[in-house]
């Protein structure tokens, strides 16, 4: 009994790692629907487009070398370089502000006061759009990404649980890298929300954009502000997932992962990103281990989404998020 109690402990801490994984990706989901009340379906797609953007610049990768190679009959591959990582993250980041500003230019602006689901609809084809530009940038070939985070078993970790219970917990230092990156984000873009000047006016331009036009907020500005930041957070969530397990077009179905995250913790609050996040991936760790040998295994595969089915019957607004009424 005391060894199964054990085991689910490490199940139940590499559930919570799992969930900060699954957070970074809710966030910027978040971030875009507060500003536009829109989810946007982009999301997972730009954590892709972010960390394929990086391996690129820091391998030194010629951008179209394929599309150059068909045309030309050339054999570009790379500049010849590589690119420190941390000079590579800034100008992956100037990358993604570039790319905010782009659409909101071509897409966004065309959009003001449009209903929600005609701007949902524009961001199911800025994905396929962005997965496809993806490709043809930098090849669809499996990268490997490293930017210098520590990986592997953390041995501190090992060696203390063994101590306590005779049994050490496998944690990788990755997650825990992760889980201290999460914790800072969502301090740092709570602050922002609540406290910043653009924060607030973030949050007036998504309950009403005729209304905040109207009192002098820039709707252009704050949308490219949005993207901006809903970019770095993709960054940061293609940066973790894909040093986990390289960067692969399946990298963008982790959007599906968060869509769970997001009905249990709310879809406008930033902190329930995380807690959400947190349920979700200790939820499924236990249930795996506790209930998943007595019918088959796999349960990680729908645990999540019978679980937000729950929430969506019993608190349609998640833990966090904002009960909406409307009186006619």
């Amino acid at each position: 009994m005391l060894d199964q109690l054990t085991y689910a402990s490490e199940a139940a801490l590499n559930g919570l790692m799992a969930g900060v994984m699954y957070s970074l990706v809710a966030l910027g989901f978040v971030l875009i629907y507060k500003s536009s009340g829109v989810f946007n379906y982009a999301q997972g797609v730009m954590a892709l487009f972010a960390a394929l953007t990086l391996v690129g610049i820091q391998k030194g990768q010629v951008p179209f070398a394929h599309l150059i190679n068909a045309v030309t009959g050339g054999h570009l591959e790379t500049f010849g370089w590589q690119v420190p990582a941390v000079l590579a993250i800034l100008l992956t980041i100037v990358v993604m502000i570039g790319m905010a500003i782009v659409i909101e230019t071509l897409v966004l602006k065309h959009l003001v006061n449009q209903a929600p689901i005609i701007l949902f609809m524009a961001t199911i084809g800025l994905a396929y759009f962005l997965e496809g530009f993806g490709d043809v940038m930098w090849g669809a070939d499996i990268k490997t990404l490293d930017v210098g985070l520590p990986q592997g078993i953390n041995e501190t970790i090992e060696s203390v649980t063994d101590t306590w219970f005779g049994y050490g917990f496998f944690i990788d230092n990755l997650d825990i890298v992760a889980a201290i990156v999460s914790v800072a984000l969502v301090t740092a873009l709570t602050l922002f929300s609540q406290y910043s000047k653009q924060g607030r006016a973030l949050r007036a331009v998504a309950d009403d954009h005729q209304a905040a036009l109207s009192v002098g907020i820039s709707l252009r500005f704050i949308w490219v502000l949005v993207w901006s930041i809903a970019g770095f957070v993709a960054l940061v969530a293609g940066i973790m997932w894909g040093s986990k397990s390289g960067v692969q077009f399946s990298l963008s179905m982790i959007a599906l992962k968060a869509l769970p995250v997001l009905m249990l913790g709310g879809f406008t609050s930033i902190p329930g990103a995380i807690v959400g996040g947190l349920i979700i991936g200790m939820g499924e760790k236990l249930f795996e281990f506790f209930v998943g040998p007595l019918i088959g295994g796999a349960t990680e595969n729908w645990f999540a989404y019978v679980l937000a089915l729950f929430f969506l019957v019993f608190r349609p607004q998640g833990l966090f998020g904002e009960r909406i009424i409307e009186r006619v």
